[in-house]
């Protein structure tokens, strides 16, 4: 006979019925980890990020792991291409796209050479940025004549950088201002150097720059005589007075001649040889009918001093090396080329050189010239 099954029993009314279970929610600083991991930006708030977030994910039983973990090590990685970039120069790139943007008027990163500005105090100290481009042939409070890159490298540090930066602007100088008659006594030589920070970013430039010695002091008129401001006479006479000057830089540095008589034998020879040079660059030169008599005096004169350079070259005591020596600085007076210089349009009031004397070389009266 048949057998009736029972249907089942309808749920009890206020009885839960389950459904199936809701997953649990992503760790959204999971998320923001992976995103800033992919895109390699800020390399260290994406690892830390995700270390946040895979402790979150531990605690509160969330998902998202694999997104934790994924930007952990993309950001891990990004660091150290990051540390690559600045450790070997990769992020020069960089420095010269700042660079690039900040060329734009009103940054010392903008001055090239030849340009003259004005800074917001009158300082020339510490210069970097709020700088005003001016005329040259009004005041001013600085003047570029150099800009030059150091070597690559570790940053040298900022004392030896410093030593650098003098070394090489004070050398330059002369091939910008090449009449060294025509530079104030007012004035003194500045530069810009890079910083450890901007050098880990390519930093390597130096700028040099003309500037007034004292607080308050102001530039009138551009410093620059060199090619492109002299004719071919002025180039020839300032080009052999070079050679000179060259030389007269390179005396001992020790206080008396008895201290180093081998020493200064040898700079009265590189004297002699410089005398030399440049009486005969004046000689080979063809100059205006005005300067031809002045330059051929100033020649002859040359030569009579280079004769006293020469004895003290041989000199075999000191005494006799004063006796040769202050003739031949006697011969080399700056006033005796004051009529050869007007005549080529030069300046014609000999620099004052107060501080010389007995600093250097035991000497008084060292005038420290060019003629």
């Amino acid at each position: 006979m048949p057998v009736s099954i029972p249907p089942p029993p309808h749920p009890v009314w206020g009885q839960p019925s389950y459904g199936p279970p809701r997953p649990a929610p992503v760790n959204g600083v999971a998320i923001s980890a992976l995103v800033l991991g992919l895109l390699c930006f800020l390399p260290a708030v994406g690892l830390v990020l995700g270390l946040i977030a895979l402790t979150q994910i531990k605690r509160r039983g969330e998902r998202g792991k694999g997104f934790a973990v994924a930007g952990t090590v993309l950001s891990s990685a990004g660091l150290v291409l990051w540390a690559v970039a600045l450790t070997t120069g990769g992020a020069s790139a960089f420095w010269e796209g700042f660079k690039g943007a900040a060329t734009g008027e009103g940054t010392a990163y903008s001055l090239e050479t030849g340009q003259c500005f004005d800074t917001p105090d009158g300082s020339l100290q510490g210069v970097t940025y709020d700088v005003e481009e001016v005329p040259c042939a009004g005041a001013h409070d600085g003047e570029v004549f150099a800009v030059f890159d150091l070597p690559e490298g570790p940053f040298p540090g900022d004392d030896p950088v410093g030593e650098t930066a003098d070394d090489r602007c004070y050398a330059l100088r002369s091939g910008y201002a090449m009449d060294t008659w025509a530079v104030p006594g007012n004035v003194d030589v500045y530069y810009l150097t890079p910083t450890r920070q901007s050098w880990r970013l390519g930093d390597r430039e130096v700028t040099c720059l003309f500037g007034g010695a004292e607080e308050g002091d102001v530039l009138t008129g551009s410093l620059r005589n060199d090619e492109t401001t002299l004719d071919a006479d002025q180039l020839a006479f300032l080009r052999a007075a070079a050679l000179l000057d060259e030389a007269v830089g390179s005396e001992p540095l020790t206080s008396y001649v008895e201290d180093d008589l081998p020493g200064y034998r040898k700079w009265a020879g590189r004297m002699a040889d410089a005398l030399a040079g440049q009486a005969a660059g004046l000689r080979e030169h063809t100059w205006p009918a005005a300067a031809e008599r002045p330059v051929a005096d100033l020649a002859d004169d040359l030569d009579a001093a280079r004769k006293e350079w020469a004895g003290a070259a041989r000199a075999t005591d000191a005494d006799t090396f004063y006796v040769h020596y202050d003739t031949g600085y006697e011969l080399l007076a700056p006033s005796g080329s004051v009529t050869a210089r007007k005549a080529l349009g030069l300046a014609t009031t000999p620099p004052s050189y107060e501080d010389d004397g007995e600093e250097e070389g035991g000497t008084e009266g060292d005038p420290g010239f060019e003629v």
